[in-house]
């Protein structure tokens, strides 16, 4: 079963009001501001410059059981990652000292106030703008008011300042984790996510794209139908779909009738293998197929068991094993063949998952320029 954030945090309702700062500044484009580069935005496996995370886990989101658990698999897959590029670790001032005794001095603790850890969501999604870099602020509004998100909502903003970026402002309120491109000007979104009143009410298709084109050098976008409500995320295509390349999609495949994600993921790969790309070739559709078998023993209905929310980086993609001895073999074969020149990292992360998010949510990249 993919499970994942059902509304866990649903008794945090977000209370709107200020963006708070994270510590500096950094510099705004305004309402309107900045364009971003012709460019496509660069896929996943283009080389990066680093990988921010956020050791923003606290006891009243996930619990006083979890939280010492989490901190500990935040910060291995910190370490794993600084193996093949710099990692940058968002901490809250009070927090900094600890998150530097987890992860080491081989990883950098940038001190900013924060709400929890899913900087895929909160953080900016880098662009190359004339060859200078630039993120962009999607508006992180908790996941359509799910979750208190005053401290989340500005990081996107910080981080682009601490990268030395300009910042893209937009109207389009979505999350890193709902968009998935190839670097040659292919998207794939999800209707339930990107088209959700509690996002962008009003919002058509032809409106999405314009934006997902002016943003990101987008020119085709394939919608994939998601399911809302389930969890906290609307159904984010990170856990759906994701390219190992130009003309390659890895989907997920849930293989348990109880599940709510075993009729859409079956829906999502008949349009993937109908679908064309941004050069007009016919997608490479491979799967992924989740685990029926955990190790995690406590792992509740918001437990994200699925192998493609995996993480790219300089040479290496770091992917979650859950104790399935047939899955988790096949996941990492699948992806030692669709990415034959990284290694194949395969961590532990049941505390996040239970959680209902994985090693993509918890990490954004940042290109090299």
């Amino acid at each position: 079963m993919i499970g994942r954030r059902r509304l866990l945090q649903a008794g945090l309702l977000a209370t709107g009001g200020l963006l708070a700062a994270c510590c500096d500044a950094s510099p705004s484009g305004g309402a309107a501001g900045g364009t971003a580069g012709a460019a496509p935005m660069p896929d996943e496996g283009a080389p990066h410059a680093r990988t921010w995370m956020a050791f923003g886990a606290e006891a009243d989101i996930w619990g006083a059981d979890l939280l010492p658990r989490v901190r500990d698999e935040l910060a291995t897959i910190a370490t794993t990652i600084a193996r093949f590029e710099p990692v940058s670790m968002l901490a809250r001032p009070d927090e900094a000292a600890l998150a530097r005794s987890l992860v080491g001095p081989g990883v950098e603790v940038v001190e900013c106030e924060i709400d929890d850890l899913w900087i895929r969501d909160t953080g900016p999604v880098f662009v190359r703008d004339g060859g200078t870099g630039a993120g962009v602020d999607l508006n992180f509004n908790g996941w359509g008011g799910k979750q208190e998100h005053d401290r989340d909502a500005g990081v996107a903003r910080f981080v682009a300042g601490r990268a030395g970026t300009a910042v893209v402002t937009t109207e389009l309120v979505m999350e890193g984790g709902g968009l998935e491109v190839d670097g040659e000007g292919t998207a794939v979104v999800t209707e339930s996510c990107v088209l959700n009143a509690n996002r962008n009410p009003g919002w058509s298709r032809a409106d999405v794209e314009h934006e997902l084109g002016r943003l990101f050098g987008v020119t085709t976008v394939i919608w994939l139908p998601g399911i809302a409500g389930h969890d906290i995320t609307d159904g984010h295509t990170d856990f759906y779909a994701r390219f190992a390349g130009p003309g390659v999609v890895v989907a997920a495949l849930d293989d348990d009738p109880g599940s709510f994600d075993h009729d859409v993921t079956r829906r999502h790969l008949d349009i993937l293998r109908s679908a064309t790309d941004a050069r007009g070739r016919p997608l490479r559709v491979e799967t992924l197929t989740a685990p029926s078998v955990l190790r995690a023993e406590d792992a509740g209905e918001d437990f994200a068991a699925g192998y493609v929310n995996f993480y790219v980086c300089n040479g290496a993609v770091v992917a979650p094993r859950f104790g399935d001895p047939d899955t988790d073999p096949a996941a990492r074969a699948t992806l030692e063949r669709l990415f034959p020149d990284r290694e194949v990292v395969q961590l532990d992360i049941d505390a996040i998952a239970a959680g209902g998010g994985g090693i993509h949510c918890a990490t954004q990249q940042e290109p090299a320029r």
